[in-house]
């Protein structure tokens, strides 16, 4: 068996491999770059890394593609779907961990510690008088997506005292108010509520640019929105605009529409931001979990087993996967 990475998986992923696959690790997130390496492999993981139809197509013996994450808007898994070649993703690995570096962001902004840290070492020791900071207990929280990291984030924020809404698409009222959150039926009517907007949501079609001017503008001049989701969910040029006039109070962003951004990207450089590198699901626990989860999948796939946490199910209507077993998780 051939594994190419675009870029290593941590030690305890690889040692997984050890002795039952030759592994290539191209550094690079683009396997058109190395399609030679690709002629045969078998397995493809996919990190920082966007993979489309056309290298799957130049992949003759590729049987797998695997993602150490649960999003999967970097890989064309049409593409994939209908070669009969699944995508494994990684569902339940980063939950905490993102959950947390959305919770973080919450409090760094609501106690404006960056701002307090640059203008202390500046010698301003006055800035403690600013009067910035604020509490999180109390306020609305609105969560839009409550799946498995909205949950997560909700249950921490209750433990904080925080009332939770939330916004989802997918589920009933019944099922939102059964997670302990208020329902709203509209995702802009949760914006103009909550003291705190914070984005659980994949991007699609449907959630591209689904915070733009318009709902920036919905929301409270005091409001915070958090997005450790996707970038492109939210409008960058937008939300420049509306941070700069004051129309929200601040945001966190750990994602970009072009990753890594520019040094000089001007959503870089507004004084009431918190940002970091795409980085919410990278602690140490996140990584070794999506790292063994995502090989396992992979694994079982080349051995012409289905394993059940792929982008698209439709992929075992294919006719190589007609007389194929489930394997065991």
């Amino acid at each position: 068996m051939k594994v190419v990475m675009t870029q290593a998986v941590c030690p305890e992923g690889l040692a997984m491999l050890e002795g039952k696959a030759d592994i290539y690790v191209a550094d690079n997130g683009d396997p058109n770059n190395y399609l030679d390496e690709m002629k045969d492999a078998d397995a493809l993981i996919v990190r920082i890394a966007k993979c489309d139809g056309h290298a799957i197509e130049n992949s003759p013996n590729l049987k797998v593609i695997g993602r150490t994450g649960v999003g999967y808007d970097s890989v064309d898994v049409k593409t994939a779907t209908a070669h009969g070649i699944p995508v494994v993703i990684t569902p339940g690995a980063n939950n905490r961990s993102v959950a947390e570096h959305a919770v973080a962001m919450m409090f760094a902004l609501s106690k404006n510690l960056l701002e307090g840290q640059m203008e202390m070492c500046k010698g301003n020791w006055k800035i403690r008088d600013a009067k910035k900071a604020f509490e999180l207990e109390g306020k609305t929280v609105g969560i839009v997506g409550l799946g498995a990291i909205g949950r997560e984030v909700a249950k921490i924020c209750e433990g904080c005292g925080m009332k939770v809404a939330a916004y989802d698409p997918f589920m009933s009222k019944e099922q939102i108010e059964g997670y302990g959150a208020e329902y709203y039926e509209n995702y802009e009517e949760l914006l103009k509520a909550s003291d705190v907007v914070t984005i659980h949501v994949p991007l699609t079609e449907q959630t591209k640019d689904m915070i733009k001017k318009e709902q920036l503008q919905m929301m409270k001049k005091t409001a915070l929105l958090i997005n450790c989701s996707r970038g492109g969910i939210v409008n960058e040029a937008d939300l420049v605009e509306a941070l700069k006039e004051g129309v929200i109070a601040g945001a966190g962003t750990d994602v970009y529409c072009n990753e890594p951004p520019a040094t000089d990207d001007p959503l870089l450089n507004c004084p009431n931001l918190v940002a970091s590198p795409h980085s919410a699901a990278q602690t140490r626990e996140a990584v070794i979990k999506m790292a063994q989860m995502c090989i396992n999948g992979c694994m079982a796939i080349v051995e012409g087993k289905k394993w059940p946490y792929v982008a698209d199910k439709a992929v075992y209507d294919h006719p190589k996967w007609k007389d194929a077993e489930w394997a065991e998780v």
